[in-house]
């Protein structure tokens, strides 16, 4: 079995000149950015960002954005440049969102980053989440944030990390395609190019360059 990444280094291949760069350099551990999204967002918000214009108060966005009339975006916020926001699509506060990007119709997102190249096209829920380059969200995919019981959320991995936060949604490592309907439960982590079947329920680390068909059918990707 492959590798079951948690390490933001492993996660994520961040380049220059990204302005998410040194940020994401900070963490050791991914889940650990989360509480501090909204600092971020305040610190380039005064900053600037070279490129970007404001397009409300606490909302920077790059060029060539598209943004449906009947989208809501509810500052602060920061949109990459060739994103597409498409009807419906609702983004609830503190999210970055890099280039190039999808974040569709009737999709829901609060407190995430959205690295490049990341498509969310349809009916998805993105809250407390990070998601990689060249990720991918089928439709009706849920990244679902806080347990039953309300208690802090654990990562299970190849040990278990005590996050001490209430709220992780998922982090979807660079390349990770999510199937349509899938549920990943609070704290699921996805390794860099992945993929989850549809209808999935997911918990856990789901190892790198591997195929989560089911919780005990996990197998690791052929090379092509």
């Amino acid at each position: 079995m492959n590798k079951k990444a948690v390490l933001t280094r492993d996660l994520f291949n961040i380049e220059e000149p990204s302005f998410m760069k040194g940020f994401f350099d900070k963490y050791e551990y991914p889940w650990e950015m989360l509480p501090h999204i909204k600092e971020l967002i305040a610190e380039l918000l005064e900053e600037g960002i070279p490129g970007y214009t404001v397009l409300k108060e606490g909302v920077l966005v790059g060029e060539n954005v598209k943004i449906a009339e009947t989208a809501t975006i509810i500052p602060p916020a920061i949109i990459g440049s060739n994103t597409e926001i498409r009807p419906g699509a609702y983004i609830r506060g503190n999210l970055i969102c890099g280039d190039n990007c999808v974040l569709g119709n009737s999709c829901e997102f609060k407190n995430a980053i959205i690295l490049y190249h990341v498509q969310v096209p349809h009916y998805s829920y993105v809250g407390d989440s990070i998601l990689g380059n060249y990720a991918h969200m089928g439709a009706g995919s849920i990244c679902s944030n806080l347990k039953s019981d309300g208690k802090n959320i654990v990562i299970h991995g190849e040990k278990d990390y005590e996050t001490g936060l209430r709220k992780i949604g998922a982090i979807l490592g660079d390349y990770a395609d999510i199937g349509c309907q899938s549920v990943l439960n609070p704290g699921t982590v996805i390794g860099q190019h992945s993929q989850v079947y549809p209808l999935s329920m997911v918990r856990g680390v789901v190892p790198e360059n591997s195929i989560y068909k089911a919780k005990d059918n996990i197998v690791v990707k052929e090379k092509r």
